[in-house]
């Protein structure tokens, strides 16, 4: 039980990007289905690389810390404040881009909705905000809620072998470039699909119930399970869409939910939507409860035996009774609904800023782990490291071409140099390079 609730609770993120990444691979594509599938699969094989190195990080840190350990360890605790940079810009995109999607989930079943969409996912932002006052005590529903979603997604998937094709939205034969560049173009963007697969690296800090053995084998197993269950998820559900000729949607719905509405009957089509919207709401949760938990990491905080510590002002890590800082969490949430706002409530419109930051963490991540291979002579480790390294760092360049990203990446390393300058004026207080576990750890 321990295993589920943390496994399918930290898949929430990625589990839930399945809902808005194979339509905006699709919409780079400029609507050609042909390519889609490939497309896809080249992106659930970048994400198999990820999880590669990933599961040598964890058992390199199995009390957690993720890319910051690495980071920190490798490059000095200073270098650690890359990974945090990204990851607070991660958290803040999560929220937002899981709102916006669930507010298109919910316009797609009742389309009257649509001239409320900006308002809709705002309030979206603000209910989970309240939610998260209750604390960690939500992590369970998280994972009963992706339970749900795979197995509403099984059925339509399964109900849609049967259904003959019924073409909707628009298609077309002509991507814009030759197949193999429009692939490697449109590639990045349906990226987003890997975020999250950095969760289980600092969520095992949680299992304090655990030891060392145990945290790594819970760790390893979650990433294993997540690939999985978001590569047959993606792959099966781009087949489907293919078969069934699924295109662009038109402004007011989605390209999954036209694929449930084609597949499967009213009810089901209707609890699918639904199992869509708390899913996505799950993902948004978590991330409200990761970044606040950072930010009450970072707080100043005098120790009853030790120096103060912390770098930020102590009121961010003020919590409630049920250990949520509950400014930290104002904060995270006005953030969320400014760039939910700006983006017109629309998820398709922050696809591209949410593939670009996290990928910063990944990159930092994997050449830490690709100098510790080379300092201690795992050449083998070395190379993978080293092709994990050139994948992303050749996903965050194109999508760099596309010019709106570099703000998310601008926004994570201003954020970086900002914590960075608090860092030295504290005097360098140690132990910066945990901070990602220390969040995740319960109180």
């Amino acid at each position: 039980m321990l295993l589920f609730a943390f496994a399918f609770a930290v898949m929430a993120d990625p589990v839930s990007s399945v809902a808005y990444a194979i339509e905006a691979a699709l919409r780079a594509l400029h609507g050609d289905l042909a390519l889609l599938l490939p497309t896809m699969g080249l992106v659930v094989a970048i994400v198999v690389l990820v999880i590669v190195n990933y599961h040598q990080l964890v058992a390199r840190y199995p009390q957690g810390g993720g890319a910051a350990a690495a980071t920190g360890e490798a490059f000095g605790e200073g270098a650690a404040f890359v990974p945090i940079g990204a990851l607070i810009v991660d958290f803040v995109l999560t929220i937002a881009i899981s709102s916006a999607a669930g507010a298109s989930a919910v316009i797609a079943f009742v389309p009257a909705l649509a001239p409320w969409r900006v308002l809709l996912a705002v309030a979206l932002v603000a209910v989970v905000a309240a939610g998260t006052w209750f604390g960690h005590l939500g992590r369970t529903v998280f994972a009963v809620m992706t339970v749900v979603f795979i197995a509403l997604t099984v059925v339509i998937l399964v109900s849609g072998l049967f259904v003959a094709p019924q073409p909707t939205g628009v298609t077309t034969g002509d991507p814009g470039h030759s197949p193999l560049l429009a692939v490697a173009l449109a590639f990045p963007v349906a990226m987003a699909l890997a975020t999250g697969i950095e969760a289980p690296s600092s969520a095992i800090a949680q299992l304090g119930q655990l030891d060392d053995p145990g945290r790594r084998r819970f760790g390893r197993v979650t990433l294993w399970l997540t690939l999985g269950v978001v590569g047959t998820l993606t792959l099966g559900l781009t087949a489907q869409a293919v078969r069934l000729s699924i295109g662009v949607p038109h402004e007011n719905t989605t390209q999954i939910a036209e694929l449930a509405r084609a597949a499967a009957s009213g009810p089901v089509f209707a609890a699918f939507q639904l199992a869509t919207a708390l899913l996505l709401l799950s993902a948004a949760s978590s991330s409200f409860q990761a970044g606040p938990g950072l930010f009450k990491a970072l707080a100043r905080r005098t120790h009853p035996n030790g120096p103060s510590t912390g770098i930020l002002p102590g009121w961010v890590g003020r919590t409630n009774t049920h250990h949520t800082p509950y400014w930290a969490v104002v904060v995270f949430a006005v953030a969320a609904g400014i760039v939910t706002a700006a983006a017109g409530g629309r998820d398709q419109q922050l696809v591209l800023f949410y593939a670009a930051s996290v990928f910063v963490s990944f990159l930092a991540g994997l050449v830490a782990m690709a100098r510790f291979s080379l300092r201690e002579r795992h050449h083998g480790f070395l190379i993978i490291n080293l092709l994990g390294a050139v994948a992303v760092t050749f996903t965050l360049v194109v999508n760099l071409t596309r010019g709106d990203p570099i703000i998310s990446i601008g926004a994570a390393l201003a954020i970086a140099a900002g914590l960075y300058r608090l860092w030295v004026r504290s005097g360098r207080p140690r132990g910066i390079r945990n901070i990602a576990a220390e969040a995740e750890l319960a109180d």
